[in-house]
């Protein structure tokens, strides 16, 4: 599972409401069978993501479990949100108190309204994450697992010893934040696992894996981040679950609608994200809410990318009954996805609607993938 604790009433007392409603979440999702949380960063993006101290959200989340990883997906790695020496003590901390269960995700951070509040270079954002992996790649190799010195095109620091040392070592398995082909190829030169973050759907995630797998295939090895290689691909699934596959299919529809308005406020400067009537066919609302997105893009002159409103396209997710969870999830592996990021916390979606989305997953689609694994085996 992946949380943003995104909340369409921002007040305050909402907002604690909401970041203590995930957290139940993720202690139930171990319950329920689930192998990982991942908790994203994001920084003063009302509406979209309050998770702007995932590092503390994933904490409290290993205190409460034993067995589920946790994981950031992801940390922004430019240095004015984050020096690469503070996200290894921070990471190595977590992985000692979780006794060896986190993943570390690196991301850009990329809107205009984070990288103005912290005084980020948007024209340094690649090559800070690049120089920020290779530093977390090489932290705990010296003769003692502790001493670290760098010198690299970006930042110089002088001989140290980086406390604590994590349980795996020589780090955490390390993640790049994917949402195009471009990034999806970054990640397969890097040497890193790909964490796909859209509502692309199935075919879209097959051709991104088909680049991962082919520049994986070519890679010259000199981008490697580490000598550890992590080749796991992570995909995205959106999904509502409940009894009544028709009122799973709306919910998740203006969940995700909710959760694309944010978007499109904070990315393209559109209006701020509508609740909308819960009567309205989200399904309809959606194509119109994607035709209204892309005429601002052009009206504002703000270029608009291939994958602009793949966040509003047809609610091909998994939304409906559990049988339709097991057969978007399937066409997903067959995609090539090595795992998928249920994302059920969403903007409108109540605390009752996520719950029962885990428990079914937990029930009824969990086991049947696990079922398919043992006859492999």
């Amino acid at each position: 599972m992946i949380f943003e604790a995104q909340m369409a009433d921002a007040s305050a007392a909402n907002e604690h409401q909401v970041l203590r409603d995930c957290v139940e979440q993720a202690v139930y999702a171990e319950a329920m069978g689930f192998d990982r949380v991942w908790a994203v960063e994001h920084h003063c993006l009302q509406w979209y993501a309050h998770m702007s101290a995932p590092e503390v959200f994933l904490t409290w989340v290993a205190a409460r479990t034993e067995r589920i990883r946790v994981g950031h997906g992801v940390v922004c790695m430019p240095f004015n949100y984050n020096h690469p020496i503070r996200v290894a003590e921070r990471a190595a901390m977590l992985d000692v108190l979780s006794n060896g269960r986190l993943d570390l995700g690196a991301g850009r951070g990329a809107t205009l309204q984070e990288m103005s509040a912290m005084g980020v270079d948007p024209s340094r954002t690649y090559p800070e994450v690049e120089e920020a992996l290779r530093m977390i790649g090489s932290m705990w190799r010296g003769p003692d697992g502790g001493s670290f010195e760098w010198h690299g095109e970006l930042l110089q620091v002088a001989e140290h010893s980086i406390l604590p040392r994590p349980i795996q070592l020589p780090h955490p398995p390390l993640y790049l934040a994917c949402t195009k082909n471009d990034t999806v190829a970054l990640a397969a030169e890097y040497g890193v696992g790909a964490l796909v973050l859209g509502f692309s759907g199935p075919d879209d995630v097959a051709a991104l894996n088909q680049r991962y797998r082919e520049t994986i295939a070519t890679r010259s090895k000199k981008r490697y981040v580490s000598s550890e290689v992590n080749d796991h691909f992570s995909a995205l699934c959106p999904t509502i679950v409940l009894d009544d596959a028709e009122a799973a299919l709306q919910t998740g529809a203006r969940g995700q609608r909710f959760f694309a308005e944010a978007i499109a406020h904070w990315y393209g400067g559109g209006p701020p994200p509508q609740v909308g009537d819960e009567d309205t066919d989200q399904v309809a609302e959606i194509e119109r809410a994607r035709d209204r997105m892309i005429t601002h893009l052009h009206e504002a002159k703000i270029p608009v990318r291939p994958n602009s409103g793949d966040t509003f396209n047809l609610v091909e997710h998994a939304y409906g009954s559990w049988r339709d969870a097991i057969a978007f999830a399937e066409r997903l592996e067959e995609a090539g996805a090595d795992e998928i990021m249920c994302l059920i916390q969403m903007g409108t979606v109540s605390q009752a609607a996520c719950m029962e989305t885990i428990r079914q997953w937990g029930e009824r689609v969990i086991p049947h993938f696990r079922k398919k694994r043992a006859a492999v085996a």
